[in-house]
This record gives structure tokens, sequence and C-alpha cells, in this order.
């Protein structure tokens, strides 16, 4: 089932998730539709609290995305991750410009490191802890940030952000262009 995205403004977006356990009620149910929503929204990467659920889960799945040529990288990355650990972050960061399914619309230039650890569960609970490398590094840490309430427009200049207020505002009440279902927390 295709779940609405929440949309920037909403308050669940800027809190920290909850952990889960394996016995958390619907989960197997609500990992599949992340992975319809986000496949319907065209994103690569969908937080749980992107859909309303603030725990600590996010999927990706770059695979429908991938260039063999241009991103080999991408060509069989599908994950779910649950409870996740940012156990190191390091090199030189690098910049990319990245969107989010919850603030349409927008993009701006991220500086992110190139080489993380992660710490995290599948979907059946196992425990990995895994180095992941640029932009694979990159998404999760996008989704990341998601269940510790950071969105990427916190990690923009002040001066930007505030030159973006007004289509921020605009989002928030619904005046956004897109083409998947999306719950905005200021429309009336």
């Amino acid at each position: 089932m295709i779940l609405p995205i929440v949309a920037y403004g909403d308050p669940v977006l800027k809190k920290k998730a909850e952990p889960i356990t394996k016995d958390h009620p619907g989960l197997k149910e609500l990992i599949e539709n992340m992975f319809e929503t986000m496949h319907n929204a065209s994103g690569l990467g969908l937080a749980a609290p992107q859909v309303g659920a603030s725990i600590r889960l996010f999927v990706i799945d770059t695979i429908p995305y991938a260039d063999e040529d241009k991103d080999p990288d991408l060509r069989d990355f599908r994950k779910v991750f649950i409870n996740a650990e940012m156990l190191e972050q390091e090199g030189e960061q690098w910049t990319y410009n990245e969107g989010c399914l919850s603030i349409p619309g927008i993009r701006e230039d991220i500086y992110r490191e190139p080489i993380i650890k992660l710490k995290y569960c599948d979907e059946n609970f196992i425990e990995y802890i895994e180095t992941f490398k640029g932009i694979r590094a990159r998404i999760i840490q996008h989704e990341y940030d998601h269940t510790d309430g950071i969105l990427f427009t916190d990690r923009i200049s002040f001066l930007r952000k505030r030159l973006l207020k007004n289509r921020l505002l605009d989002i928030s009440k619904g005046r956004a262009k897109n083409d998947y279902p999306m719950k905005f927390p200021l429309r009336k």
C-alpha cells in the first residue's frame, strides 16, 4: 500500500525516532509499504518518520536508478536498516546536490563524509557492522539523519535557509509540486 509522505514542517520529521524490537506491530507490512511508497515517489531511500512513524527504520533501493556504466555501486543496493547506529564517519567531506521526498522541489549541495561504519539490523533482526563508501554512504547518512530528526535543510547555511524560508513554508501548506501522495501539516 502506498502511504502518504509527510511534508516539511510536520513535527515527526524533527523528532528523534525510537528503537524497535522484532515484535514491533505490523513491521513486515510497514517495510513492504515503505518500499512501495518510495518506488511510487521515485525515491532512493525512505525513513519511517517520513511516513509518520517515529521509529528507527529506513529502507534503500537504488537498483531501479542504477546506470551500470556510471554508478556500478548502485546496481545491487537494496536494504532495510533497523535501529542503525553510526559508529564512524571519516574522510574529507564532499558535496552532492541532495533532495528529499518530504521537501519536493528543493535541492541543495550538502557536505558529507565519504566513508561510514554503521551497526544495524536487517528486517530479520540480524545484526551487522558494515562499512559503506561513496554514494551508498551518502544515501545512508541522509536516511539516518531522518531517524535523528535532521533534515538536509538543517545542513545548509543559515543564510541559504533564510532564502528558502518561503518555499519551505509553501511546502508545509501544501503548495508543492509533487506527483505522489503527501500529508501537509499546514494545509487547510
